[in-house]
């Protein structure tokens, strides 16, 4: 390969420690393809970076706010430098919760019950009744979410160990299973289960070996493993997307099979670590980490 592609990873969110192992995967499976290659840890003087290396491709390894919500997406069109997963104003509006399920809606995809809220409204005890999920507008990989069941403090929500702002999407718990569905380019590759040993599917469960079992292709009823293919795919082209992304739903199920479905959200830079789902995902459909990361390259892209 002679093309050149800059893996920018890192970055100061709060998910900058999984940002930097996507990040060496892909750097790792580039260069063993035969790319050239060039890792960037991405800080201020990314701009000035990006242009000293000149890449033909970059690949966008970044989680969390700057690097998933449209910023670095946007530096890299006025760059006029191609770039993996989705664009701009789908990024955008991927990130801000509420914006999406505003348009999910539309669309006539089904999400929890919710509304935004004041965080001292919250605190106060007011909005919805138990069992509730409480979220960061904007954050990714569950970082922030608390879940109040009824009688239950468990990880009470305190004004000092909430540095997310002060607006909160509050949303009616969903009971039953995590399913999670990849999507690359215009098709649905599969739904994976997530069975958490712990509370639910959170930021230490999704990145710590031993804390979730997965089950692939997930062992639901097949009418509903045909809905959930359908509704990521409904997502991903309602927000606009392109390239690949992972939508999380619930599936209730507690009253029987089959259960009903629920849109939580779309992930429009998946994880791309060892324990990430959409490679597993990937897998189960023949392709090979290299493969899919090869893939995004050669599918990257500008907006405008």
């Amino acid at each position: 390969m002679s093309r050149h592609v800059a893996v920018i990873m890192g970055g100061p969110s709060v998910e900058r420690e999984v940002s930097l192992v996507s990040g060496r995967a892909v750097e790792k499976a580039l260069s063993e393809l035969g790319y050239n290659v060039t890792p960037i840890d991405a800080d201020r003087t990314l701009p000035a970076r990006i242009l000293d290396c000149k890449p033909d491709v970059a690949f966008n390894a970044l989680h969390g706010r700057l690097g998933e919500d449209g910023c670095v997406q946007g530096l890299l069109e006025v760059l006029g430098i191609p770039y993996t997963h989705s664009g701009v104003l789908a990024s955008a509006l991927a990130m801000n919760k509420p914006a999406a399920k505003k348009l999910f809606a539309e669309a006539g995809l089904t999400c929890p019950e919710g509304r935004v809220m004041k965080l001292e409204a919250v605190l106060a005890g007011e909005g919805l009744k138990p069992p509730y999920v409480i979220k960061p507008l904007n954050e990714g990989s569950s970082v922030g979410v608390h879940i109040i069941l009824n009688g239950d403090n468990h990880q009470r929500l305190e004004r000092e160990t909430w540095p997310f702002g002060d607006d909160v999407l509050v949303e009616k718990y969903i009971p039953g299973r995590e399913i999670q569905v990849a999507v690359m380019g215009e098709r649905a590759l599969g739904a994976i289960e997530i069975r958490p040993r712990g509370r639910f599917y959170d930021y230490e469960t999704k990145y710590t070996d031993g804390k979730a079992e997965h089950f692939m292709p997930a062992p639901i009823h097949p009418r509903c493993y045909a809905e959930a293919l359908d509704i990521a795919l409904c997502a991903h082209r309602t927000l606009g997307c392109r390239g690949v992304s992972r939508a999380d739903l619930r599936y209730d199920d507690v009253a029987g099979e089959p259960g009903t479905l629920y849109l939580l959200e779309i992930n429009t830079q998946p994880g791309m670590t060892p324990l990430s789902l959409v490679p597993e995902i990937a897998a189960d459909n023949g392709m090979e980490f290299a493969d899919l990361v090869a893939w995004m390259v050669e599918n990257a892209s500008c907006d405008n």
